[in-house]
């Protein structure tokens, strides 16, 4: 992309303002039975056409942006390799930051071998829900190691990490009770507290202090109050102190849960999370939530605690009652990870060493990491959009593939580049990646290259 001293050249300006025009726009909705220009209707007066959507036509315009930068989609890129460390997308072989394998464990022969096992002997599907079709011993088998992280009474899992936190969260409250989570929740537990019809009061992003006051403001209005964080927050890469959490919640009567779908695996020196690594008794936090699909290189949620909690999930839950259960080659997939993930602690620790090492050279480098602790999640902030998106584009053909977020994943002025880190990444991979990031991030902002210079360039269109 040409620049005339660091910012747009006049000719990419007029290469950028001749692509906007040619994008047909969408046009509004009509009335009196007239049909909008190529979109579906019902024949009555309203537009039924998807693409009268206001967020359809947000994502035409993006496009339009994108095409005149020549900007390839970020999002559902096809890979030809087996998720990991590594992958390989349009025939390119790209050291791969975009993966939860945090462990490694995609692929093992180990899991593969137990997977193919299970299929010989129980199918690929158990054809309904557990509460009807019965339950196998490969359920209980899964459900009795993941409460054993905890140790917990029991444990209850669920064919989606989405799915366990909504139907978790919508059957144990309701109208009269109150629920606290960290602002940045995970969108299933938001979804969850929305379906329960609880009131949902957000805390800043781990201001203990903060949920304390609110706490002492409002806990007596209500009957029940779940608070809900995260172990390992997967778009900052840190955590809260849990510590402080559980005598907040014992002090004000509450209910703990706390979601380890990035932590599990990652925390502590065993990977047990963060009770593990904040040295807390995991019996203090009433309810742990986790997913399958990460460490675990599975599919599915679960939930661990007392027994009461599990035996009323089994009957109320309407993720477990209306949905069919976990297949085999699913729960011996993840049963077969925990094993692994047990008598292995050299992965876990290889983990650690690559996430604090990525940490460090992006400080060094000058890279924006925000509040990373350096584990398996640490973000490069850039604030901008464009400039995110573009870092994304410029590092792929680099041969680094680390995905652009940007709202609403997250905060506006907040969009950035999120590196997941593996125990099978290398030290010179590390080296290379903070390295080309820093430099693609020097390059972007020379350029001056930002959403809100287009947006000047699409109101001289306009006018």
């Amino acid at each position: 992309m040409k620049t005339e001293g660091g910012r747009f050249s006049r000719g990419f300006k007029a290469a950028l303002l001749e692509t906007m025009v040619k994008t047909p726009a969408v046009e509004p909705p009509l009335h009196g039975g007239t049909r909008t220009p190529g979109a579906a209707t019902s024949g009555g007066k309203f537009d039924t056409s998807f693409e009268t959507l206001p967020a359809y036509q947000a994502f035409r315009t993006q496009r339009a942006v994108a095409d005149a930068l020549h900007l390839n989609f970020p999002f559902y890129r096809v890979h030809d390799a087996m998720a990991g460390a590594r992958s390989v997308i349009a025939g390119q072989p790209v050291i791969n930051f975009a993966s939860y394998d945090y462990l490694g464990l995609n692929g093992h022969p180990d899991i593969t071998a137990a997977v193919i096992e299970a299929t010989k002997t129980w199918g690929t599907s158990v054809s309904a829900s557990r509460i009807t079709a019965g339950e196998r011993d490969f359920h209980r088998q899964l459900e009795r190691a993941l409460a054993d992280i905890y140790e917990a009474d029991d444990a209850l899992v669920f064919v989606s990490g989405h799915a366990t936190a909504i139907s978790t969260v919508a059957a144990l409250l309701g109208p009269k009770d109150l629920i606290l989570h960290d602002s940045l929740i995970h969108n299933c537990v938001v979804v969850g507290a929305q379906l329960s019809g609880a009131t949902r009061r957000p805390f800043p992003h781990n201001d203990l202090a903060g949920l304390e006051a609110m706490l002492a403001a409002t806990r007596d209005k209500f009957e029940r109050v779940m608070i809900i964080t995260e172990g390992l927050f997967s778009m900052d890469g840190d955590g809260p102190d849990l510590a402080r959490l559980v005598d907040i919640k014992d002090r004000f009567d509450c209910w703990l849960m706390v979601d380890e779908a990035h932590s599990v695996g990652v925390l502590g020196a065993t990977g047990r999370g963060i009770a593990e690594q904040a040295g807390v008794d995991p019996r203090r936090v009433d309810i742990w939530l986790g997913t399958l699909s990460k460490t675990l290189v599975s599919c599915g949620g679960y939930v661990a605690g007392s027994r009461p909690l599990i035996d009323f999930l089994k009957l109320a839950a309407p993720g477990m009652v209306y949905s069919v259960g976990m297949s085999a080659p699913a729960a011996l997939a993840a049963l077969t990870a925990i094993e692994i993930m047990r008598r292995e602690p050299a992965r876990i620790a290889r983990l650690q060493a690559n996430g604090q090492l990525f940490l460090h050279l992006a400080r060094e480098a000058g890279l924006e990491v925000g509040t990373s602790a350096g584990y398996a999640v640490t973000p490069v902030i850039i604030g901008d959009s464009l400039r995110t998106v573009l870092l994304a584009e410029r590092l792929l053909k680099r041969g680094i593939n680390a995905f652009p977020i940007v709202p609403p994943g997250v905060p506006e002025k907040s969009a950035r580049l999120r590196f997941f880190i593996s125990s099978e990444h290398t030290e010179a991979e590390i080296r290379a990646a903070v390295a080309a990031t820093a430099e693609e991030v020097a390059g972007v902002e020379r350029e001056g290259i930002s959403l809100g210079t287009i947006a000047k360039l699409m109101i001289k269109r306009a006018t």
